[in-house]
């Protein structure tokens, strides 16, 4: 079976969207991302990493009702599909194995 590779921009981005849940949408996605990280993220390589996804089927997406603080425009909301919590699961897999697969003088040095 062909295993799915996700880049680590990909994982955080589609596990974001999965913590989100029905509130997933690209400005969310990045406060959340920052937030939950420490880490400064453009909000363009964000909406293009959801973009990217979604081409990839790992997400999917519909628009929300038009709104007055954003001018009457919608919102692109993200779900995680089968497919993407799959990805999700295999990465969660492999770093379980390669963590597991240290050695106690590893760990040790690594104050683990």
């Amino acid at each position: 079976m062909k295993r799915t590779f996700l880049g680590e921009f990909e994982e955080v981005i589609l596990l974001t969207v999965a913590i989100l849940g029905e509130e997933a949408y690209a400005v969310t996605v990045t406060q959340e991302l920052e937030q939950k990280t420490g880490r400064v993220v453009g909000f363009s390589s964000v909406h293009t990493t959801l973009q990217r996804l979604e081409e990839k089927h790992f997400l999917s997406s519909s628009m929300g009702g038009a709104t007055a603080e954003r001018g009457g425009r919608r919102k692109r909301f993200f779900t995680v599909t089968a497919l993407g919590r799959k990805a999700l699961m295999e990465v969660k897999q492999v770093r379980e194995e390669l963590w597991n697969a240290l050695p106690p003088q590893t760990l040790q040095l690594m104050g683990m």
